[in-house]
């Protein structure tokens, strides 16, 4: 069983903790008693959040023998951090754990030294201040979350469920991770690479690209350009490529791909088809085609995934 750790230190932001519990502790796989064990390891056995204290049944020394440690956001990013707490994320780095943090946890994350030279995100309010302290750390504001393989780190609040849910879709697949997004009804799925919601002084005008995204996903199985998409939403290439990446944090042709190898792995999750048949359904074309986007994506080839995560 996948082993989830999740730390409580003095100042534990209570929702960010809570989203990693719940997401977590409601996944359900087919045949398996139970896809996670959660626990909760205080800094302390009485832990002070903001607004109240939270007692915990475990202490750092449960930490050992994670195979993911989640390290929720912190309410004050001035304030100092335990060398304990920091001894305990070293110690899982050091052993190859998966480590993700919500929010504002990509401080700790950075003070361990654990983000040297890679890249990060947090809170588009704290990203400043995160890339001004640890200058080794290679901050981007506007995307959801950041995955780099064994460290990843998200943005604030609702990021969190984003990078949770994905965490279980590397884990499970990605029908387990949509079920599992049902039982917090949310979104299946928004990418990491999707722009956070941030506040400009002057925010420039936007299309609302909802009915063009759905009418894309409708079309997965055509051989779609941009000029065909640029056609359909009624504006210029420019235009659309623009107010895309204004919107989702990526082209019109990229975001069709991601959506393209997404539909792919559901299908070779759910049904009967053949890797060919399915990159025909999913726009590819040729298996081949398909072969080589997904494993650049996924990590594996359509038959391996298919392999570890096919559906009973």
């Amino acid at each position: 069983m996948h082993k989830i750790v999740i730390l409580a230190p003095h100042g534990v932001i209570p929702f960010d903790l809570a989203t990693a519990c719940e997401v977590f502790s409601r996944v359900r796989v087919p045949g398996l008693p139970a896809a996670y064990e959660v626990i909760v390891c205080g800094e302390a056995p009485s832990v002070a959040a903001r607004l109240f204290d939270l007692h915990t049944r475990f202490n750092l020394s449960h930490a050992g023998g994670a195979h993911t440690l989640i390290i929720p956001g912190i309410d004050d990013i001035d304030a100092p951090v335990s060398q304990a707490v920091l001894a305990t994320i070293r110690a899982a780095a050091a052993s190859g754990t998966r480590i993700a943090s919500i929010c504002s946890g990509a401080f700790l994350l950075a003070a361990s030294g654990v983000l040297d030279g890679q890249r990060a995100t947090t809170h588009w309010m704290a990203a400043s201040a995160l890339a001004r302290r640890f200058p080794t750390v290679t901050v981007d504001p506007n995307v959801l979350f950041v995955d780099n393989g064994k460290v990843l780190t998200s943005a604030g609040a609702a990021a969190g469920l984003d990078l949770c849910l994905h965490l279980v879709r590397r884990d499970y697949g990605a029908a387990v991770a949509a079920d599992a997004a049902r039982a917090a009804v949310m979104p299946p799925e928004r990418g990491g690479g999707q722009a956070q919601f941030i506040v400009h002084p002057e925010p420039s005008s936007s299309l609302a690209l909802q009915p063009v995204l759905k009418w894309m996903e409708s079309q997965l199985h055509r051989a779609l350009t941009l000029e065909a998409i640029a056609a359909h939403a009624a504006l210029s290439k420019r235009t659309l490529s623009r107010r895309f990446l204004e919107q989702t944090g990526t082209s019109p042709l990229q975001w069709l791909l991601g959506t393209r190898v997404r539909r792919a792995q559901y299908l070779l999750e759910t049904s009967a088809l053949s890797v060919e048949q399915v990159a025909n359904a999913t726009g590819f074309g040729t298996s081949a085609a398909m072969r080589a986007c997904f494993s650049k994506q996924v990590g594996t080839s359509p038959q391996h995934y298919r392999q570890n995560f096919r559906s009973s």
